[in-house]
């Protein structure tokens, strides 16, 4: 079945037809608050069952969707839980668009920037892990990412957003994307133009915003013993994400869509909101 007529057979189905054929793959929850702090949630009893253990585990990371990490903070700072045996890998970050250069922190864009006052600022000291534990993909490390996620043990779980064409972290649609490793890469332009309407604060500024990124491959991100992976609607008005949920819980495994070849992966939940997967008014 061609790609297009498999969308309008997935954006024809109910809601409750999409959760039987995604066999448990999909979860959905009737609000937003309830899908932030069940990732928050989820994040802070793997962090607690590393903690439990005797040796460093970790976790690919991504910087967005933020609205959890708020919430995790509280959870970790009641819980008292320490993250000495917490290690985490951050999906991506904004490149220059003319040299390999990190855009800088300073950077409003920029996710090294936002995961301090998101998270790490909002921890007590005494619970934070180690800084060497907390690893952002840059031009220097990008060869070696691989072979420090070998040497750790591997990934325990991958989190992440999905893009609006299926991309996990910046793994754009593309040949071979399903064994792609870590790169700098051009952003698309179906990318640059909701990241830059969605954004809050740069109005749309399509001409400066950020043309390339640095990224962990989908191959890292498959290789997880555990995928956990969500989008949505962030407003009732911006409706974007209706097709891409639905894609990426039935859609056929294909480079066109990336996250569809996590449907392959052993341990896959996808979760959101009732009403982003909510069928579209018109099936085009």
């Amino acid at each position: 079945m061609k790609r297009s007529e498999e969308v309008r057979r997935i954006l024809s189905l109910t809601t409750e037809e999409v959760l039987k054929e995604a066999h448990g793959q999909l979860k959905l929850f009737p609000t937003l608050d309830e899908v932030y702090d069940f990732l928050a949630e989820e994040m802070v009893n793997e962090f607690a069952k590393a903690a439990a253990g005797d040796h460093i585990v970790s976790f690919i990371m991504p910087v967005g969707p933020t609205q959890p990490y708020r919430l995790m903070a509280e959870k970790i700072n009641y819980r008292s839980l320490n993250l000495k045996n917490v290690r985490f890998f951050f999906m991506d970050e904004y490149v220059d668009d003319e040299k390999d250069e990190l855009i800088p922190m300073t950077s409003p864009l920029s996710f090294r920037g936002q995961i301090g006052p998101l998270l790490f600022n909002r921890i007590r000291p005494e619970l934070m892990m180690p800084k060497e534990q907390i690893i952002f993909p840059t031009p220097e490390n990008i060869k070696d990412l691989p072979k420090m996620i070998e040497d750790a043990g591997g990934i325990e779980v991958c989190y992440g957003g999905i893009g609006i064409h299926g991309h996990v972290a910046f793994n754009e649609p593309g040949p071979g994307v399903k064994d792609s490793n870590p790169r700098i890469l051009e952003i698309n332009e179906f990318t640059r133009t909701i990241d830059a309407t969605r954004h809050s604060g740069v109005g749309g500024n399509l001409e400066n915003f950020p043309r390339r990124a640095i990224t962990m491959g989908m191959k890292q991100c498959l290789e997880a013993r555990r995928m956990l992976l969500m989008t949505r609607n962030e407003t009732p008005t911006f409706l974007w994400a209706n097709t891409i949920l639905r894609i990426a819980a039935l859609g056929q495994p294909g480079d066109d869509y990336p996250v569809t070849h996590a449907r392959n992966h052993k341990n896959l939940l996808i979760v959101s909101d009732y009403a982003s997967c909510a069928r579209p008014k018109y099936n085009i």
